[in-house]
Formats: C-alpha cells, structure tokens, sequence
C-alpha cells in the first residue's frame, strides 16, 4: 500500500553525492548500518531522554526563528544565530550513524507516547524540518520561495510522496516476492480494482503546486514583458514529481519493467540491447498496454490510470508554462518509469515553437552503468523524433539498497537457496550501479561534457549558425513521412498528427529554431563538478569572463558571464538546507539575468514528514558523514556562532 507522505529524499535521489571539493574518500558502500536492527531498552531510554531534553532546549533557542513577519525577516533568516544553531544542532545529530540509524525506530517509539509525541514532534519542527523542508502547504511556502529570488535563486518545487520504505527498499519479503506475480491479490485478475483516492489527492496536489508556481512567476513579471514570462523567459520555479507515489500499486511499475526487460531479449542487433540494465527506453515499450499481454489486467489499469493523470499533470504544466522533473528511482521501477517519461517527452516536449520547452525533464543517475550510453541515444532520438530533450543529471540516491538487492537476487537463484526473493530485476551479472565512487564520479563528469556539447550545438542551431540544409536534415532525419507519433500512448491520445510539408516546412523550421532542443539541470553538492560546469560553459564558447568580456580558461576564479539563450537551457540543483556555501558561491560565480542555480525545496504538513526526515537522514548518512558533508556543515555553522557572540 502506498502512504502519502514527503518523500525519504527523493530530493537527495537528485543531488545525493558528496558536497566537498575534494569528495576522494568517500565510498557510496562505507558505514552502512542496518536501520531495522534491534535495540535495547537501555538505548531506546538513553535515546528518549537524550530527544527530550534536546527538544527544550532547541526550542528555546530556536523559537525566535519559527515566526517572520515579513521578507525582510525572511530573508535574514538564514543568516540568523538562532539559524546557525538550529544547523548546528541538525549537523551533529547526522554525524552520529548510530542515532541516524536508529531515528526511524525512536521517531516511531516517541510519537507513540501521549505527552512525550507533541515535545517530539515540536522538536522536530524546530530543527529537521525548519532546516530541509519549506513549509506545512505550498501558500506557506511562497515567503521562501520569494527570499530564494531575492538571492538569485530559483526553486524546484517538490509535493513529494512515495511508496511504503519497505516496499520501495525491498525489505518486505512477501512483498517482494509477489509484487509482479499475477496470482497476488493486488494483481487479481478481477476487474474490481481497489480505491486509488490517496494517489488521486496526491495528483490534485501536485497540479495545485503547479498553480502556486505558476502564480509565483506571474507576480515577479515586469511591467511589459509579460509576454516573455507566459512564454516561459526567465521562469525558474519548476515542479518535480515522483511516479511511484501516483501509481496505486508501485507493483505494477514493477511488472512492466520485467515484461520490458524480458521482451528485449528476442531484439537482435539493435544498439538498445547493449546497454546495461535497466536499459533505454523505446517507443515499443508501452505497446503492451493496447494489446492482450502477461500483464495482469490489475497492473494495465495502474498504469493507465498513472498515465492518464501524468498527462493531466503535463497538460496544467504547458497551460502554466511550469516545467515538470521525472524523479528516478530504484532501478526496478526505472525501465517503467524511463518508458512514461519519454512517452511524455515525445508529446510534451514537441518543437513546434509553443510554449516552455523542453517542458518534461527526465532523470538520468551517473551511478548507473547503462547511462554514458543511455544518455547518447537520448540525445539521438530527440533530434531524430523532433522533440526538445528535457535531462537532470545526478549521481543517484540508493546505492546501498542497489548492491543489496542485486546481491540478494543472485543468491536466491542459486542452487538449493532458501534466500527470499529480491525486488532487483536485473539479468545481468554485474550489479546495475558502479561499484566505487570514483567511477561515478568519472561517469558523471563525462555526462557533463556530453551534454554542455549538446548545448553549444543547439544555442548554435538556435542562433542560426549553421547552414539552412542542416535545420531541415535535423528536422526530417526521423523518417516518420509527414506523421509523428505523438508517444507511446499515441493509440489511446489520439494516434498521430500531422507535421508539416514542403511548402510549409520552413515556416516550422523557423518556429522550431526558437525553441530549445535540450534543456539540463546538473544536480550535485560536489564542488568539483560545479566547477567543471562553470569551466565546460567556457570551453565551449557559452560563458565569457565578466571582467573582460572574453572567454576564459575558467581557472582563474574570475566571474563568468551566461546569456540567456544559455541560462534558458542550463541549471545547477542543490538542496534547501544544505551547501548554501557551495550555492553561494556558484551563484557568485555565475552572472545571468535568469537565477542560474535552483534549490530543490519540498514541502508537506509535519506529521507526513517526520517518516521523510528519519529515512533522508539514513539515505544519506554516508554523505553527511564524509569529508565536507555532515562535519563540514557543523564546522561552518560553530564557526559563524563564534563569530557572532564574540564579534
């Protein structure tokens, strides 16, 4: 069953490795503790009382910092004392693996005690929640949002839900096991299936976050360029959603994913075959769902329904001009989730010179092996179907459970194994994600360079810089003879449409080059590869330096100019409540008339995201305990405490 609540970091799922410069010893598999181990009463009575007397304290510290009357308050906010040591306070507990580890069970054990619930929820408040998470609703977000663009930055919006931890990590057993099986109950072939309310008031909610984003924009329009904004200019409050929260079953992504993955061991000979799992998406992988399959009639109607209200979602968007993030996930869910979002793509994204574009971002995890090549076949069927590429690069969020799933996976198909079923899906026999951080780094750092090419290429074709003959091969090499499929679920949204001919071709062709053709948003705590962004901008002629109006090496620290055909294409993501220094400074590096820096910023009411904040905190725990993480924030925060009390 699913449970509406924040997401336990999909946010960090986007930006999750190290927020250091150097991030060399860090390892994606290093102090991983078992957050489901036993523990003893002693503990569990050291951890209460050492959570209470916390909490009295943090409040009375922190209780000048809860209420702003106004922006200006607001904005001072972050550089308050009572700021610093509410960061104080967060960073120390995470530097602790064993009260990280144990937060989820404590959090459960606290809540649970008439009296002892509401101290434990106030300080919770007062600390977690105040430091990573914006607001109870997102009305009560928009005085943040407004401080953020005060300081140059913008904001990816995020009503973040998801599917029960056990579910999702795979600890479930009997879950695990039955999730893709149509003899379960959720996969009953009966056509009686079970309410989706909760997922339906997570859409509403989402379409709601698109409405206040949108709202949000409308108000910072200048006077007479109105135009510019609805037509997307300058527009940085973006919304990012998460498939398995809208799914009423996050089985039935499970199943699709294993009949797309069985069903490409009969392709022979295409490109597609060789990548490793979870593969790349392709315009037969939704196929299943219009005609008679191994799927369940169960799982066809979750998905369905999933596509049906991403549609309603992407739709509001486009009206909105609000630019939608695909979340990824696990990488059982991904061959799924990669096949939806690139039927949205294909739809959403069109370049017929409408609107925000590219509007439909998907997810692409450098921690995954498939992705150097997974990327260049992404940028290839963009040009090649005539729709703008939306991509956010991350290094990925759950390496841990990945490298456990698979190793469980591989146990239980072994002779004789009793070893219970693993969620992993993966045919193949090295696990999905690398297995060092410093071929992830590696692997992300080519990305980069792959797509600010992909970016030069397109600010080129926009500006007109290449030859007319080339505009038209760029618009036609697709093949489709004067018909393009509109996605996947072309059969269920209207089959195809018409695309101009002949006559009409250059008055397309001149709307198309106006349009992006690629749009990314780099998401990363890592200083090194913020400053391979600035430097790879420069190298490619997409920056110049502030000073001399000429391009630099991007070494020498210098301020670099983006204009904004470039900023319109190209964004750096950071989490609210973490690295402000790494934010302050690209955003000090990076001159632009558009915020060129986005904070990832979620919201929801408390009681939904004390279960987010427990497992963010383990999700993450090697992050936050590595060099510049956790003992970085804390050493930054004492710092300026001291500086204050002591002048």
């Amino acid at each position: 069953m699913l449970r509406a609540r924040l997401s336990p970091f999909s946010i960090h799922k986007l930006y999750r490795h190290p927020v250091s410069s150097s991030a060399r010893s860090f390892s994606r598999t290093s102090d991983v503790k078992n957050a489901s181990a036993p523990f003893t009463r002693q503990r569990l009575v050291l951890a209460r009382t050492t959570l209470v007397g916390a909490a009295v304290a943090s409040s009375l510290l922190l209780a000048s910092t809860i209420n702003a009357d106004s922006d200006e308050d607001i904005r001072m906010a972050p550089n308050s004392l009572g700021s610093l040591i509410r960061a104080y306070t967060v960073y120390s507990m995470c530097s602790v693996p064993v009260l990280v580890d144990a937060s989820p069970k404590i959090l459960s054990v606290l809540s649970s005690i008439p009296g002892v619930k509401q101290i434990t929820e106030a300080f919770v408040r007062v600390t977690f929640f105040n430091q990573f998470v914006g607001a109870d609703s997102a009305e009560e977000a928009i005085p943040l949002l407004k401080s953020l663009r005060a300081a140059n930055r913008g904001v990816l919006f995020a009503y973040s839900v998801e599917v029960d931890e056990n579910e999702a990590s795979g600890a479930s057993g009997p879950r695990s096991s039955s999730v893709a099986s149509d003899s379960s109950p959720s996969s009953s072939s009966t056509h009686s299936f079970p309410s989706d309310a909760v997922q339906k008031r997570i859409v509403e909610e989402t379409i709601h976050c698109i409405d206040v984003a949108a709202d949000f924009e409308s108000t910072l329009a200048r006077k007479g360029n109105k135009a510019a904004v609805m037509a997307g200019s300058g527009r940085r409050t973006w919304v990012a959603v998460k498939m398995t929260a809208l799914v009423p079953d996050a089985g039935a992504l499970i199943a699709l994913s294993s009949y797309i993955i069985e069903s490409r061991k009969s392709l022979k000979g295409l490109r597609e075959t060789t990548i490793p799992f979870p593969g790349s998406a392709r315009t037969e992988d939704l196929d299943v769902l219009s005609k008679p399959s191994s799927l369940s009639p169960f799982h066809v109607h979750c998905i369905q329904e999933l596509y049906s209200d991403l549609h309603r979602i992407c739709t509001r968007a486009r009206e909105k001009g609000v630019k939608v993030i695909v979340d990824a996930e696990y990488s059982w869910y991904q061959p799924a989730i990669d096949a939806l979002t690139l039927a949205l793509m294909r739809e959403f994204n069109a370049m017929d010179g409408k609107g925000v574009q590219p509007l439909v971002y998907g997810t692409f995890q450098a921690y995954l092996r498939r992705t150097p090549a997974q990327l260049t076949l992404a940028i290839e069927d963009a040009k090649r179907n005539h729709y703008s590429l939306g991509a956010k690069l991350v290094r990925g969020a759950y390496h841990p459970h990945e490298i456990a799933a698979h190793q469980a996976r591989a146990s239980s198909l072994a002779p004789g194994s009793k070893t219970h079923a693993s969620l992993s899906i993966s045919p193949d026999v090295e696990p999905p994600v690398w297995t060092t951080k410093p071929e992830t780094d590696r692997c992300y750092n080519e990305c980069v360079q792959v797509l600010i090419k992909a970016v030069k290429e397109d600010v080129e074709r926009s500006s007109g810089r290449r030859s007319k003959s080339k505009l038209v091969d760029w618009k036609s090499d697709s093949g489709m003879e004067g018909t393009e499929k509109k996605g996947w679920f072309g059969s269920l949204w209207g089959g195809y449409k018409e695309i101009a001919k002949d006559s009409d071709l250059s008055e397309q062709a001149k709307a198309a080059t106006s349009v992006p053709g690629i749009g990314v948003l780099f998401g990363t705590h890592n200083w090194e590869s913020c400053s391979l962004i600035m430097k790879e901008l420069v190298r490619n002629g997409l920056a110049v330096d502030v000073e001399n109006n000429n391009l630099s090496s991007g070494d020498d620290g210098k301020a670099i100019r983006v204009d904004e055909d470039v900023v319109e294409r190209v964004a750096i993501g950071q989490l609210y409540g973490m690295c402000d220094d790494l934010t302050d400074w690209v955003v000090s590096k990076i001159k632009s008339s558009t915020p060129f820096v986005i904070k990832y910023v979620p919201y929801g009411a408390l009681a939904d995201v004390m279960p987010y904040l427990s497992r963010r905190a383990i999700e993450n725990k090697s992050v936050l305990g590595g060099e510049g993480g956790a003992a970085h924030e804390r050493q930054r925060a004492r710092k300026e405490i001291i500086k204050r009390l002591l002048g």
